[in-house]
């Protein structure tokens, strides 16, 4: 994960990030899953829900990769 990442999803599971950073990354954006979960350990520490984060210049993909699956 580089320094600079925006968030472009917020999910309730660890699970659903992973689907989400899955679909970007099967795009050729690099994605990444971030959560206060300690690691994955434990889901229950998920108050602030999950983050998917991409590059400051993926952004505008990501969103438009996103918003056509929701289609």
């Amino acid at each position: 994960m580089t320094n600079q990442t925006v968030p472009v999803a917020s999910v309730s599971s660890r699970a659903e990030g992973d689907i989400v950073a899955g679909l970007l990354q099967s795009a050729g954006i690099d994605a990444w899953v971030t959560a206060d979960d300690a690691g994955g350990v434990i889901g229950s520490l998920q108050l602030e829900g999950v983050s998917v984060l991409v590059a400051p210049a993926d952004e505008a993909q990501a969103r438009q990769i996103l918003a056509d699956a929701q289609s």
